[in-house]
């Protein structure tokens, strides 16, 4: 288990293929994980290793402070990520059980074509079959970091912050959140969430959230990445 030396091109190039299709090291938001990796590289990936670049401009966008508040403890580096991600970035090889291209359905070519060759390939053929019939359904979900604007410097962010987490339905879940600076002392309200596809919409979102006119101005899309 491990990403290896993340001080090394090798170590980034492995976070790289794991980062692949993941918007953070565990989980949907940002926990310890993160933290404990991005405290071992020696900085920023190279532009070639645009997932791992991509995990990592989002992580330093937090305080060093907020990422000690980060959900979660830290564990060992090497047990995190997976000794099975190869070093050009490509997905971990898959489980036999896992993958249909990996299942052989007629044997070795060399087998005889004999009695015993034909029942092999019946219980295959079977066995393949109640795979296909059992498999699990996909859901399909995204990861989005919200910009929630005020109107100006005098605004409560406490209670903006209230207001956006009262959005509540299904297939919504909120995570972490932060303030930054827009300009002239007014800031704004970063907040992340998970959402399926099939239920939340970005208008969803943004439609939600602006009927508090009365403390909010906008609502912009930051990040949004599939998960």
């Amino acid at each position: 288990m491990g990403f290896g030396d993340l001080k090394s091109d090798d170590g980034v190039a492995v976070l790289n293929g794991f980062l692949e299709d993941k918007s953070y090291i565990e989980g949907y938001v940002p926990s310890q994980a993160d933290t404990a990796v991005f405290n071992a590289l020696s900085g920023a990936p190279a532009e070639k290793y645009i997932h791992a670049r991509r995990w990592y401009n989002h992580i330093n966008s937090y305080s060093s402070d907020e990422r000690l508040c980060f959900p979660g403890v830290q564990k060992p580096l090497d047990e995190y990520g997976s000794s099975s991600t190869s070093v050009g970035g490509a997905a971990p090889a898959k489980d036999s059980g896992d993958d249909e291209d990996d299942f052989d359905l007629f044997g070795s070519e060399d087998e005889e074509e004999s009695a015993e060759a034909e029942r092999l390939k019946e219980e295959r053929l079977a066995a393949y079959a109640e795979k296909k019939a059992g498999k699990k359904t996909v859901i399909a979900k995204s990861n989005i970091v919200l910009d929630v604007k005020p109107w100006d410097d005098e605004t409560d962010m406490k209670e903006v912050e209230k207001l956006v987490r009262s959005v509540q339905t299904d297939g919504l879940v909120w995570g972490a959140s932060k303030l930054a600076p827009v300009g002239y002392g007014i800031m704004k309200l970063q907040i992340t969430c998970v959402v399926e596809d099939d239920k939340v919409g970005t208008d969803f979102l943004e439609e939600e959230i602006t009927k508090f006119e009365d403390l909010i101005q906008s609502v912009d899309i930051a990040a949004f990445n599939k998960i």
